[in-house]
């Protein structure tokens, strides 16, 4: 029986990629004030970023209930299919321990996986959409996971913010060091740790020498070898992440390119014009 792959609304994989591989989404939930969304669902990418703009408020989010999942599993459970369950980082989200909770709730009934990506957004979308792509081919349970495993080791995580005001609004950096990063004009340069848990790697005056050290970033990690790289920015506000990914495309050989929009969640904590990069070597799939 092929494995279904089940994940949450911040893996941010575009829903015709999820509705052509057949990937369950269970959403986390978007407020503004006393309106609640459903993330990718109610609220796309393009409609929250123009809502957050106009607002005055930080949005709050909020994760899945057990039972969203529970439903999900026993649909599957009952099916006989076996179930890989990959979501948010648990550093990060609850969402991980909601899905915890909904398999304890089957009582050892059917075979359900559940994994913590301990990444974000694409950073583990891309690890949903492999396992999915494997699902079809018919691969099995231990296939999928030991796979995924080696991907998200091998992948490098790079984020770039426009504005400090978000991850001080979210409680990411105080508010000395975002009014001092502002004036300064710093952009930090933030990766997700083995734990899962958003750090700051490095930093650059302006947007050019921010370019350039993710460039060479990069290259300490991979040299010169062939990458696989996926980018996710948000909707309406392109242009830095346009310029670095044009940038990288000059600077490395790049053989595969996924691009996707970072969704309703995620941009609640990091802003607009936020972009995210992922890379990994093209000869790890060979």
């Amino acid at each position: 029986m092929q494995v279904a792959i089940v994940t949450d609304s911040t893996a941010d994989i575009p829903r015709e990629v999820r509705e052509r591989l057949g990937i369950d989404m269970i959403p986390l939930q978007v407020h503004f004030g006393d309106e609640s969304y459903l993330d990718n669902i109610d609220l796309e990418p393009a409609q929250f970023y123009e809502k957050l703009k106009a607002s005055n408020v930080l949005p709050k989010t909020s994760q899945p209930s057990p039972a969203d999942f529970h439903e999900v599993y026993s649909r599957h459970v009952q099916a006989g299919r076996p179930v890989i369950s990959i979501h948010l980082s648990s550093a990060m989200s609850g969402t991980y321990q909601s899905a915890l909770l909904a398999k304890s709730m089957l009582e050892d009934e059917g075979n359900v996986t559940v994994i913590d990506s301990k990444s974000a957004s694409y950073g583990y979308g891309m690890l949903v959409v492999e396992a999915a792509e494997m699902a079809n081919q018919g691969a099995s349970v231990d296939e999928i996971t030991a796979r995924i495993d080696k991907i998200r080791k091998e992948t490098k995580l790079y984020y770039l913010v426009d504005t400090l005001e978000y991850l001080h609004k979210g409680g990411r950096i105080g508010k000395a060091s975002a009014m001092f990063g502002s004036l300064l004009n710093i952009k930090p340069i933030l990766t997700i740790d083995g734990e899962g848990v958003v750090s700051s790697i490095d930093k650059a005056r302006g947007q050019k020498r921010a370019f350039a050290r993710i460039a060479e970033l990069l290259e300490a990690d991979f040299g010169s070898a062939p990458l696989q790289l996926s980018a996710v920015v948000t909707p309406g506000d392109t242009a830095m992440a346009d310029e670095l990914i044009e940038l990288l495309h000059e600077r490395f050989a790049i053989s595969r390119f996924f691009r996707s929009e970072i969704g309703p969640v995620i941009g609640t904590h990091a802003g607009p014009g936020t972009v995210g990069l992922f890379a990994r070597a093209a000869a790890s799939d060979r």
